[in-house]
């Protein structure tokens, strides 16, 4: 697939997806959630091995401002579950991407962005970052998985409040609610993700993704979140890695993990 709402730019083993639709605050229209569902289907698993990804939006002034409101026009009740259903299954290929996913938030991060931002594995956001649910406006609740990661992350009471009332919030109380993982000045938050990107890029690879999957499956239906770390850390137990690393602690020198 051509890319032509995404700007994609690999360095030194870190993906950088920047939507970039800038005048439409980069609201996710069709073209962009087929961009999004074919990069996280089809072609990130055939990159072999990445440190991991960041998603941000082109511009200071949005993340990702919502979905394409004028696309919503001519939706009834079945085109209108198609198309939730189709974001939904793209943002899962999202959160459950074996590399760490993070969300660098600059501006509005709304309806559709806040939910594209929550599939992430983690969120950083400049200090001009706005988060918010505010899809009861249009007479309609949030579609590609915002009431449930929503709650997951800041609590039943506030998810309710939120996605009730529409309002806004900014990154101190994002933050405060568990919606941010950090703040950082405006202009600062890419930089942030790589930084936290190359931290965990010191640590196992098979142990990250392990790591990833088995918090995935506390909250996905018919898992045993248990089950899923037992098997997890019999996989990682079994690991070159694991041998390198108990061996490098026990010489007191840093572990050289490959992968393995």
């Amino acid at each position: 697939m051509t890319y032509e709402n995404l700007l994609l730019s690999e360095e030194n083993l870190i993906l950088i997806v920047t939507f970039n639709r800038e005048k439409a605050l980069n609201a996710l229209n069709r073209q962009t959630m087929l961009e999004l569902r074919h990069l996280f289907g089809e072609d990130i698993p055939k990159r072999g091995h990445l440190k991991g990804i960041i998603l941000t939006g082109a511009g200071e002034k949005a993340f990702v401002a919502g979905a394409d409101i004028k696309e919503f026009l001519d939706l009834g009740g079945e085109k209108g579950r198609e198309m939730a259903q189709f974001g939904q299954e793209t943002f899962f290929l999202i959160e459950r991407c074996k590399f760490p996913v993070i969300a660098a938030v600059n501006g509005f991060a709304l309806g559709g962005g806040c939910e594209l931002a929550m599939a992430c594995h983690m969120r950083i956001a400049a200090e001009n970052a706005k988060f918010g649910q505010p899809e009861v406006n249009l007479g309609i609740i949030p579609g590609y998985g915002g009431t449930q990661r929503l709650t997951q992350l800041v609590g039943k009471a506030k998810s309710i409040e939120l996605s009730l009332t529409g309002d806004l919030i900014d990154a101190q109380e994002a933050h405060r609610l568990g919606l941010a993982n950090h703040v950082v000045p405006v202009g600062e938050a890419l930089n942030a993700a790589i930084a936290m990107i190359e931290k965990i890029a010191a640590k196992a690879p098979i142990a990250v993704s392990k790591v990833i999957e088995a918090v995935n499956a506390y909250f996905e239906d018919g898992f045993d979140g248990y089950e899923a770390e037992l098997n997890a850390f019999g996989v990682c137990s079994n690991t070159a890695d694991f041998k390198e690393g108990a061996s490098a602690f026990i010489e007191k020198r840093k572990a050289e993990f490959k992968g393995e």
